[in-house]
């Protein structure tokens, strides 16, 4: 008896569901595409319970005749191929014929379509793989497709769904791929009834990214830089974020080519290059990336879900790309404007102007208490030493206040004679030793300690907070969001509480005193950006210790920063407390050993 078989063809259309639909983001990105490539000028997605229970897409384009909608969901069946040169110059989103016959084969199906030369439309519905009968019914023109139960009939799928926030959090971030290059649709999103985007067709970059990232466009949008280049046939268009405005993932670097949005190693590169000096290594610029080239210059047939192309000639692509971004960015005052405190009062009727008069006098008469009652020549610092019984509170919560004379009229002011230390250039420090001498890296040796404090901390209790003042508003994405609910407890652990202000707005109430110099919503920013990045894909102990890391890095003593002879002195004697100090958590080293003989053996005097 064989032992090969054909496949029936539910099988088969089983199979390339698990290649193409991953989650309900995936039906939202397939059928959008349809949309876009129907020539459609509106579109909405409506979703309901994060795409487990609903998706649906209807749109203004083309419509299909009434043979062509039951003969479109039969696998790889397509209007957009016909023969094997066609696949050397796709010039439409899909292109292989498999999404709807994978979608309905997976799912509960129902879809409604009208051309604009009918008076009528037509509808079909299919359950998992079973069509019923074509029928007429009522509708606009266009094409409306709704997928309900996703993975209903193979829970083997379906368990591996996340929740519904989750899952929301990936269908906006296919949302934003797609409506970032159409720019000139009209497109909605809506989610449980609640609207939440509602995007106008404009001509140029960046109101649209405003309209979908409003976190990354300040009130004069100068903290993103437009440029644009035509050359070798390859046109470029591109929108740079400032230094100041990187992240601590490449969660807003976004590429196209000819509006598909893409993943390339090798344009990844060239942006990388093109902010070699201007960021640190572990911060990611924003950026977003728009190429039109010919159709035949590029292979878009290399993966399942076309997130992936492969250029025919990728060291021009490579060269084209950090040429733009390097001189646009070089051609740039790139200084970081002062910014005072103060803000404009919008317009109020009289009370509110009243309340916020009071608010102020209040602000200020706190102001000036402080100011009366500080201390001249004193500085706040870290103090990392053992608890006393005069202060039971953790040793790395306590403030110490140290006298300072004031400087001596001279351009260096050379340390009593006693000492067996010096800092050099602000960064590190210089201390002599019986067997020679050590140079220590004054923000790794800091940020080592800081993280061992915080780590230990975390293993017995909560990080000890303090509630603001006046809390911290910020806007988030519907991923950031969603990763603020995921891990609220781990937000209590760290002493972080966000509660909701608004329409994708947050308020920070409290933050952990160990970072009572780092500015809040710098932090949340950069911590909801690893949350989303890693939330899901590592450990909670690893997720964590990236945690610390990063909070270590930000609240540690900084290279430039001028110490006094005191300060030294004790993060000298606090490095003792602690098993290993040699690497700071990123792995670099925090102290380089250099002994008598070696330096004998330079100055021949051996």
């Amino acid at each position: 008896m064989s032992r090969i078989i054909v496949l029936d063809r539910n099988m088969v259309n089983l199979i390339a569901a698990g290649e193409v639909i991953e989650r309900p983001a995936s039906v939202v990105k397939e059928l959008v595409e349809n949309s876009i490539d129907a020539g459609a000028t509106a579109l909405t997605v409506t979703i309901e319970d994060g795409g487990r229970k609903l998706i649906s897409v209807s749109d203004n384009g083309n419509g299909m005749e009434a043979d062509d909608l039951a003969m479109a969901f039969e696998p790889h069946a397509t209007s957009k191929v016909k023969q094997a040169d066609d696949l050397n110059q796709i010039s439409t989103l899909g292109f292989r014929g498999e999404a709807l016959a994978s979608i309905a084969s997976v799912a509960q199906v129902r879809a409604v379509t009208r051309t604009p030369g009918s008076d009528q439309a037509h509808c079909i519905e299919i359950d998992c793989g079973s069509m019923g009968p074509l029928v007429p019914c009522s509708g606009d023109v266009g094409t409306t497709i709704q997928v309900r139960d996703l993975f209903y009939k193979t829970p083997a799928r379906r368990k591996f769904l996340r929740t519904a926030n989750t899952e929301l959090g990936h269908i906006t971030e296919q949302f934003a791929r797609i409506a970032l290059p159409q720019s000139r649709l009209d497109m909605a999103l809506i989610h449980n009834g609640r609207e939440l985007y509602r995007l106008t067709k404009t001509d140029s970059l960046k109101p649209r990214v405003g309209q979908l990232f409003p976190m990354l466009v300040s009130g004069t949008g100068d903290d993103l830089i437009e440029t644009e280049t035509n050359e070798k046939g390859i046109r470029i268009r591109a929108l740079l974020g400032l230094p100041g405005l990187s992240r601590t993932s490449n969660q807003f670097q976004y590429t196209f080519v000819n509006g598909r949005f893409i993943r390339d190693k090798f344009i990844s590169h060239a942006i990388k290059e093109a902010y070699r000096g201007l960021l640190d290594a572990n911060r990611f610029p924003v950026v977003f990336l728009f190429i039109e080239m010919p159709f035949s210059e590029y292979d878009v047939n290399v993966h399942p879900t076309k997130i992936e192309v492969r250029f025919y000639n990728s060291n021009l692509i490579h060269s084209q790309v950090l040429g733009v971004l390097r001189e646009r960015l070089l051609g740039t005052n790139l200084n970081i404007a002062a910014q005072l405190p103060a803000r404009e009062m919008p317009p109020q009727d009289e009370e509110n102007v009243s309340r916020e008069l009071r608010r102020q006098q209040i602000a200020d008469a706190m102001a000036e208490f402080f100011k009366k009652q500080r201390p001249v020549h004193q500085q706040q610092q870290f103090d990392l030493r053992a608890e006393s019984s005069a202060d039971r509170r953790p040793a790395e919560y306590r403030r110490t206040t140290i006298d300072r004379p004031a400087p001596l009229p001279v351009a260096f002011q050379i340390p009593p004679q006693e000492s067996k230390y010096l800092q050099i250039h602000d960064s590190y420090i210089l201390e002599q030793t019986d067997e020679g001498f050590v140079i220590i890296d004054q923000h790794a040796l800091h940020e080592r300690m800081l993280y061992e404090l915080m780590r230990h901390r975390l293993e017995r209790e909560n990080l000890e907070s303090q509630r603001l003042l006046l809390p911290e508003s910020f806007e988030v994405t519907d991923a950031q969001a969603g990763a603020i609910e995921n891990h609220i407890d781990m937000l209590t652990q760290l002493g972080i509480e966000l509660t909701p202000f608004g329409p994708r707005t947050y308020a920070i109430q409290t933050f952990p005193t160990m970072l009572g110099n780092v500015p809040p919503q710098e932090f949340i920013h950069d911590l909801l950006d690893l949350l989303v990045e890693r939330g899901d894909a590592v450990a909670k102990r690893d997720l964590f210790d990236d945690i610390l890391n990063m909070a270590a890095c930000k609240a540690a003593i900084k290279a430039g920063q001028k110490l006094t002879d005191t300060e030294i002195r004790q993060l000298l004697a606090d490095r003792e407390r602690f098993e290993t100090t040699s690497r700071c958590p990123h792995g670099r080293p925090t102290t380089i050993r250099f002994s008598i003989s070696e330096l004998e053996k330079q100055f021949k005097r051996t």
